[in-house]
């Protein structure tokens, strides 16, 4: 009971995000995902093509669909990939970054009129393809301990990129403060110099005045 339990609770760690949304044949739609290192992303999507014949939205065989998933900033490409209007795509995080992960259509003519209806979800922290179809092959009670240490390590994963978050922003912080000790210095040399000159300017006034 007790580790049914403590699996719900660590099942909310693992993030899926179910989108529905619509572009046209020469669109591309775009989402980010922050990720933290080494976290198993795993997309399903599936595409309808209106039919002004039939007044709905139909599955369409010539219909491809083109993924992409860059990391950001440094563009570099996780995934490229030509599917059918129906698949899915997966793919490891190698840094704690955002990824955005792009979709459109293999229609090319920018004068098409063709409206695409997408429904995609996204599964943020899931396991491995090779460790799902290990499943079928052990027990239910092996089964239940591996899901748990799959979830035990998305919570480590977790923990490490806040850590570098908070890493990121300690460092950003001294930065930020050894410069306004430095430009304090700064303002009080200038001000003593400021003062000295003064101080010498009024010493020769003076001195000029009882020679007079």
């Amino acid at each position: 009971m007790r580790l049914s339990l403590l699996s719900f609770l660590l099942c909310l760690f693992t993030s899926i995000n179910a989108l529905h949304f619509y572009l046209d044949a020469n669109q591309k739609r775009c989402f980010v995902e922050e990720l933290p290192s080494d976290t198993v992303v795993e997309g399903h999507y599936r595409a309808l093509e209106w039919s002004e014949k039939e007044s709905k939205y139909l599955e369409n065989p010539d219909l491809g669909i083109i993924v992409e998933v860059q990391e950001e900033p440094s563009a570099h490409v996780v995934v490229k990939t030509v599917g059918p209007l129906e698949g899915r795509f997966t793919f490891t995080s190698h840094e704690a970054s955002d990824h955005s992960i792009c979709l459109s259509t293999n229609y090319t003519t920018w004068f098409s009129h063709t409206h695409i209806r997408m429904n995609l979800d996204i599964v943020v922290g899931s396991s491995k393809a090779d460790v799902e179809k290990d499943r079928s092959h052990i027990s239910d009670m092996s089964s239940k301990i591996r899901d748990l240490n799959n979830k035990l390590e998305d919570i480590r994963r977790e923990q490490q990129y806040q850590r570098e978050r908070e890493a990121d922003y300690r460092d950003l912080s001294e930065a930020t403060n050894s410069k306004a000790v430095w430009y304090s210095l700064a303002q009080i040399i200038v001000l003593v110099a400021t003062c000295a000159w003064q101080m010498r300017h009024l010493k020769r006034f003076f001195e000029d005045r009882k020679m007079r």
